[in-house]
């Protein structure tokens, strides 16, 4: 593999944790092979993995550009990642105030809710 996906791998694995790349890793298939060396080359190895900003603000970015497109699937698997990265709620909850603001309230509202939703199974998960 190239240095650009060792290092995406190595980003992928602080941002969303071992067990998350281990799960995705183990259902990857032939055909899907390529995307995901892409996107771990390419998100991972070269956008999440360049240090002009910090993994807190990265978060916030990635978390307010996926609600104000819509794309709420990964809106979980993010919060979670918020953990690792170090934005705090309260930095979640200003990015998707900027959502409501610059691309729409029924936007910032979905990924409120399942803001919402995913650290209180966070917050189970550690009472375990």
């Amino acid at each position: 593999m190239s240095d650009r996906f060792d290092k995406g791998m190595q980003v992928r694995r602080s941002v969303l944790g071992d067990a998350h790349v281990d799960r995705a890793e183990a259902q990857k298939t032939g055909f899907d092979t390529p995307f995901q060396t892409l996107i771990t080359e390419s998100a991972w190895g070269n956008v999440w993995a360049n240090d002009r900003i910090s993994p807190r603000e990265r978060s916030m970015i990635t978390l307010a550009l996926l609600a104000a497109m819509g794309n709420f699937d990964e809106i979980p698997m993010h919060i979670r990642a918020t953990a690792r990265t170090g934005a705090s709620k309260q930095d979640v909850l200003e990015a998707f105030q900027h959502v409501a603001i610059y691309a729409g309230v029924p936007r910032a509202n979905q990924a409120l809710k399942l803001a919402k939703q995913t650290y209180a199974e966070m917050e189970g998960e550690s009472d375990a």
